[in-house]
């Protein structure tokens, strides 16, 4: 039975839904900022006239679209709130974290059962949670690391056999781009599996459309929708058919910014915390942690990140810069001082 396995980091949390050597999906979580499933206490700050949403507060500033509202809740009151997506940084703009209100009785009740009123580590499904694992485990397959998934969402781009998939977030969707040799419904068809297999594991949801090359033929096209219907039938989503230029839009239930979200809006910051990662991961002799990685990955590395990885690590840690690094290709190395 699949079960989801998480990874303490510093600044992060890491889950792969894992069956056998399989990993079926891939979630990432950063402490401190909001996420689906948690429940959390704010101040009801305006409630629409007539109808029952609003908009919340909670105590670290951040704002939540809310629905559920009852009448006899008045602005200004402080409420139970369930967050049902959270925020997301797109270009130009922020989208807001949306929640639900909660009865604050109901959520009472539930905390005396035993039942936090919160989340595990960030996740809000239920999942192996393994206290500061060393490294997630890996499967028998090189793209089931963690480290293959979070380097092609970093490049964006995922190989299959006779193709490629090239992934692009906007403010509208996510774009995928089938591109390859071949005819086009043997393109298109090569190209399923891999859609399929990498939704999860990019943790994507909310509208995407799908660029398949032009399939001119309608019982081709058939074919495909067919193909995506078999292969996606374990993802809860809806989808359109194939139009003839190629064109398919998927919309699923959106929880929050998937890996190439995170990306495209937090590229230093994803980036400074698998540096983390990789010196936590070091190994050999010596009584220094030297972390070399690009200037702007120093800029983001919190004290209390740094002082962290030293006690995980039992090494003084040093910070090394060089240029000339990608911001992708931290060096971690252990040291004699």
């Amino acid at each position: 039975m699949p079960e989801w396995v998480v990874e303490h980091g510093i600044g992060e949390h890491r889950a792969m839904l894992i069956d056998g050597e399989r990993v079926l999906g891939a979630k990432l979580h950063w402490p401190g900022s909001l996420n689906s499933g948690r429940v959390i206490e704010a101040k009801l700050t305006s409630k629409h006239a007539g109808s029952n949403r609003g908009v919340a507060r909670t105590d670290a500033g951040t704002e939540v679209l809310l629905d559920n509202l009852p009448q006899d809740v008045t602005e200004g009151a402080r409420i139970h709130v369930k967050i049902k997506r959270a925020p997301i940084a797109e270009r130009g703009r922020l989208k807001l974290a949306q929640g639900r209100y909660q009865d604050t009785r109901a959520v009472e009740e539930a905390h005396s059962r035993g039942a936090k009123p919160g989340d595990i580590e960030g996740f809000s499904y239920p999942m192996i949670s393994v206290e500061q694992m060393r490294q997630l485990p890996a499967g028998q397959f090189l793209d089931d690391r963690w480290e293959d998934i979070w380097h092609a969402a970093s490049s964006g781009e995922v190989a299959f056999d006779g193709g490629s998939l090239l992934f692009s977030v906007t403010p509208a969707m996510t774009l995928i781009d089938v591109d390859g040799e071949g005819s086009p419904r043997e393109l298109a068809l090569a190209a399923v599996s891999a859609i399929a297999r990498w939704l999860p594991l990019f943790d994507l949801g909310g509208n995407i459309g799908i660029d398949f090359p032009s399939v001119e033929a309608k019982s081709d096209r058939k074919a495909v929708d067919n193909a995506l219907a078999k292969a996606l039938d374990h993802w809860l989503h809806e989808r359109t058919a194939m139009n003839g230029f190629g064109f398919v839009q998927i919309v699923a239930r959106l929880e929050g910014p998937s890996l190439l979200h995170r990306f495209a809006t937090s590229r230093v910051g994803i980036c400074a915390r698998m540096a983390l990662r990789l010196g936590e991961l070091a190994t050999g002799t010596g009584n220094v942690l030297l972390l070399t990685v690009h200037p702007a990955l120093k800029a983001k590395l919190k004290p209390e990140w740094i002082a962290e990885l030293s006690r995980r690590s039992g090494r003084q840690v040093e910070i090394a810069v060089n240029p000339v690094l990608a911001l992708e290709a931290p060096q971690a190395q252990i040291i004699t001082r």
